[in-house]
């Protein structure tokens, strides 16, 4: 890579981290704090996964570095949040986490089942936690397109109805910049790397680290 495409690359990085920061304002619900035992799970779809980079470059994997705490990795590459919805149950159960990170919806997108259940799901999903005992964060996905401004508006309805510490744009960042994309639909290493900062400042303007 030439020094000028180097340059551009970190501008490029440095404005999507500089957005995402701004992103999270005064108004972020707050958590609890987590100890440092805390048990966090990062529950999703292939995005959560990391398909498109190494285990240890997932979002997850880099957030357990960036916060000094454990983060369970729990993403399946192509679930739909009807079976995610299923196997949250199970993941609640098994880890008995003091905070989901709850990141889904994408495939519901691509495969057109509809909106209003995917919302349906994922305010399922949140309230499952809850009712288990889990703190929720929640991070919006884009509906795919040639253009991506934000996440889809559900997230933002969801987070708000249910006062939940919210990230809707990091993603659609993310995914609008090729050179942090590993295909159409998924970050490479340094695209994770910024969905996992931008998730770490947003625990810390909520108040859990």
């Amino acid at each position: 890579m030439s020094p000028g495409r180097r340059l551009t690359w970190r501008a490029a990085a440095c404005a999507l981290a500089i957005l995402a920061l701004a992103a999270c304002g005064e108004d972020t619900p707050r958590l609890a704090p987590l100890g440092k035992d805390a048990v966090i799970l990062a529950f999703g779809d292939s995005l959560t996964y990391g398909t498109g980079a190494r285990p240890e470059e997932s979002y997850p994997a880099v957030l357990a570095r960036l916060i000094s705490r454990p983060v369970i990795r729990s993403g399946v590459p192509g679930e739909v949040t009807a079976a995610g919805l299923r196997r949250l149950e199970r993941e609640l159960a098994r880890t008995h986490p003091d905070l989901l990170i709850l990141c889904h919806g994408g495939n519901d997108f691509l495969r057109r089942t509809g909106g209003d259940g995917a919302a349906a799901n994922i305010r399922a999903m949140i309230e499952t936690a809850r009712a288990a005992g889990a703190q929720v964060v929640l991070i919006g996905v884009p509906r795919p397109g040639l253009f991506l401004s934000s996440a889809a508006s559900l997230y933002e309805e969801i987070a708000t109805e249910l006062a939940i510490p919210y990230d809707g744009e990091i993603l659609a960042d993310i995914l609008d910049v090729p050179r942090l994309k590993s295909d159409g639909f998924h970050p490479n290493a340094s695209g994770y790397r910024l969905m996992a900062e931008a998730v770490a400042h947003l625990l810390r303007e909520a108040g859990a680290i």
